[in-house]
């Protein structure tokens, strides 16, 4: 019977369940509407009419997190990856989303423990790291989350490659402009500024070359710029066409698994007849 009720309860709160047609949409509406009252919030005529309902829907979210969270821990045991009652409850609770799942209330109860007002008024912005939680729900963040795992080498080589260009840029342009203006290029890490919103191609013009060398340095970092930041762009449409392809796949395949075996119909090792029963094996 406890068992029973355990696999019921993990199916539920498993998103694409079955059972979880009606607990998935409510919770991501909640999550939603939490995102607005911490927005809402900063409105200070608003906050100041409607202080005791942001309040009591706050605790009312809290609440209900909180259940998710603790039958998640207890739960998580029928799948196999943390079937063991300890250890797989521990390795859950160092999972990502686990982790996000423990983050979206503890901006609640910390300042209980921690009574400075000012802490109290930073643990409020954190409430906005709920928002994180749609990534569980959420089929098209969960895509954008898989595409990530899927291109994160290239995109770590190409954030490598903007670090590289970034500190060249800003020591040469150092070098160039520092006699002519050295109170807006007094050292590389003041350069710097210029260099991230020249490579970003948004070019503020509050810092910008005088010299004749400084503005060719400067020409030359626009263009590697453009060019460099497209890259991301092509990597992440490439990982996307990847993801839903696959999904596309496992999903075709899906219709045409055996129920008794598991197995794909028509896979040599798929040997359960319409019974259930394997066929018996010719002498």
């Amino acid at each position: 019977m406890n068992q029973d009720l355990k696999t019921r309860i993990y199916g539920i709160l498993e998103p694409g369940d079955e059972d979880s047609k009606y607990f998935d949409p409510f919770i991501m509406g909640l999550i939603v509407l939490n995102v607005a009252a911490v927005v809402l919030e900063t409105v200070q005529s608003i906050y100041s009419a409607y202080a005791f309902l942001f309040r009591a829907f706050d605790v009312f979210s809290v609440a209900v997190f909180t259940v998710e969270y603790i039958l998640r821990v207890w739960s998580c045991t029928v799948n196999p990856r943390f079937k063991d009652p300890v250890r797989g409850r521990l390795q859950f609770l160092v999972t990502p989303l686990a982790i996000v799942d423990i983050i979206a209330v503890l901006p609640f109860y910390l300042p209980i423990f921690f009574m400075d007002l000012r802490f109290m008024r930073a643990m409020r912005l954190f409430r906005l790291f709920r928002v994180l939680k749609l990534a569980r729900y959420s089929e098209a963040l969960q895509t954008f989350v898989d595409v990530l795992r899927l291109k994160k080498e290239e995109i770590l080589l190409m954030f490598f490659a903007i670090m590289i260009l970034l500190v060249v840029s800003s020591s040469l342009m150092y070098e160039a402009e520092n006699a002519a203006q050295p109170e807006a290029f007094s050292s590389i890490p003041v350069a710097m500024w210029w260099g991230i919103v020249t490579l970003a191609t948004v070019g503020y013009g509050d810092v910008y070359p005088v010299t004749l060398w400084g503005k060719l340095i400067g020409s030359i970092v626009v263009i590697l710029g453009i060019g460099l930041f497209a890259l991301p762009t092509g990597v992440l449409a490439s990982g996307f066409a990847e993801v839903l392809a696959k999904r596309k796949e496992d999903r075709k395949m899906q219709k045409f698994r055996c129920p008794h075996c598991g197995r794909y119909i028509g896979d040599l090792a798929c040997s359960a007849g319409p019974g259930g029963q394997e066929e018996p094996k010719e002498k």
